[in-house]
């Protein structure tokens, strides 16, 4: 006789939802949850208490606007969203997660093709429900409004403190302070700029002035050392004078708050003696002056089209080479070296021209091509000892050592005379050695 044995289906057990939180911390505005711990905490215990949800993670941003784009942590979600690893997300508001309404609409556009939900509490919207995109592009048009509006008040009240010859913000200035929206005198940081500008006058490039900082040891007021910038600013602020020129730049896109060098778009403000002096009016001037001498020599000498760059790294630190034309040759020389000094990496220039007799020795040319150089070589590592490490896009490695050769060699008649000149303009051309 027959016995059927039935074998009852194996229900299907509840899959879980994998659920992450995005918070966006402002300034500290959150009525109810006043810091980045408690939104984590507060999230993490909301999702945890879900049996039905899974908890991911709280991923954070920190703005002082909510019209940014650049988010890490934002951006991160949305790569684990497409790497499978969640289902749902939820943030607190339309602002907290996008203020531009094209960047919302093109997001949540994104997540809901890979069945991404989006729930936003406060608007009590899902991004999944059919009439979750119509709502959001509505709030989402007042939110951006409303930054565009916030963005224009500032605007305002910016230029009404301008046209009272006061400094908006917290705009810092080595060798003065900032108290009252007046600037106030250091007398260690001035005596400082003092000496950079003595320095300047006494024909010290940026470069040279920064290494004889470091080695004096005198600290700039927010790192260890000098940079060749810090030194380029000073040597051209106008207002260390005691005199201010204000709305020197401005911000046109309240979405992108990308600064811009005002060119005569806005108005600007000069307020003569605004504040007690560093430096004399007639030493800015003859600094100026210099500056622009230097400017129109560097660009008379600047017709090489600089066709190694990017490709020339230095063998110790690591950084790549830029280059620098001398007088009678074009080198490339470690960017360390060159904004920090010698104390930092030491490794030695290489000349332009070693660089192409190793590249037609080593890639049998007959002569250089940067066509063939670019098609053949992926970098050039600068090694101590005169070694060029060729590193090619096959994956193989070739190495050139070079050699030094005397500075006259190959010298034209022009380039010694050249020379000849130079030696008698700083020797004074007094003595009948030198005239020779």
């Amino acid at each position: 006789m027959k016995k059927i044995t039935k074998i009852e289906t194996i229900k299907e057990m509840p899959k879980r939802l994998r659920v992450a939180a995005y918070a966006r911390v402002s300034s500290g505005k959150d009525a109810m949850l006043n810091s980045l711990a408690s939104q984590v905490n507060h999230y993490k215990n909301y999702i945890k208490s879900k049996p039905e949800w899974e908890f991911v993670g709280v991923y954070t941003d920190e703005a002082v606007t909510g019209t940014k784009e650049l988010r890490d942590e934002f951006q991160l979600m949305l790569s684990d969203c497409k790497a499978g690893k969640i289902d749902m997300i939820i943030t607190k508001s339309i602002s907290r997660f996008a203020r531009n309404t094209m960047t919302l609409l093109k997001t949540v556009r994104d997540l809901k093709a890979i069945n991404v939900n989006i729930f936003f509490e406060e608007q009590n919207i899902h991004t999944l429900s059919g009439e979750g995109e119509m709502i959001l592009t509505f709030l989402a048009t007042f939110a951006q409004e409303e930054s565009r509006s916030i963005s224009e008040n500032m605007k305002w009240r910016i230029k009404k403190d301008f046209e009272k010859g006061l400094i908006w913000g917290s705009t810092s200035m080595f060798g003065y302070k900032l108290e009252n929206k007046k600037y106030h005198i250091v007398p260690e940081e001035a005596e400082i700029v003092r000496f950079i500008y003595s320095l300047y006058l006494e024909g010290y490039g940026d470069r040279m002035i920064r290494t004889i900082l470091d080695e004096k040891g005198i600290k700039p007021y927010r790192t260890k050392t000098w940079g060749v910038t810090t030194i380029t600013k000073i040597l051209a602020n106008y207002n260390y004078t005691g005199d201010l020129i204000l709305q020197k730049t401005f911000i046109d896109n309240h979405l992108t708050k990308k600064l811009k060098h005002n060119k005569g778009e806005l108005d600007k403000y000069i307020v003569s003696n605004s504040h007690e002096p560093i430096i004399s009016k007639e030493i800015f001037m003859e600094a100026q002056a210099i500056r622009k001498s230097k400017a129109l020599k560097f660009a008379k000498s600047s017709s090489y089209n600089n066709e190694f760059k990017g490709y020339i790294r230095c063998g110790k630190c690591g950084k790549t080479h830029t280059y620098r034309r001398g007088p009678y040759n074009i080198y490339w020389i470690c960017s360390t070296f060159r904004d920090k000094g010698k104390s930092y990496c030491d490794n030695q220039q290489v000349p332009d021209d070693k660089i192409k007799e190793a590249a037609i020795h080593l890639l049998n040319m007959n002569k250089f091509s940067m066509p063939i150089f670019k098609h053949l070589v992926q970098q050039v590592v600068a090694q101590p000892n005169n070694i060029l490490r060729f590193e090619l896009n096959d994956g193989s490695v070739k190495e050139y050592e070079w050699a030094h050769k005397p500075r006259s060699e190959g010298w034209t008649d022009d380039m010694k005379e050249q020379a000849r000149q130079h030696t008698l303009k700083r020797y004074g051309g007094g003595s009948a050695k030198w005239q020779k």
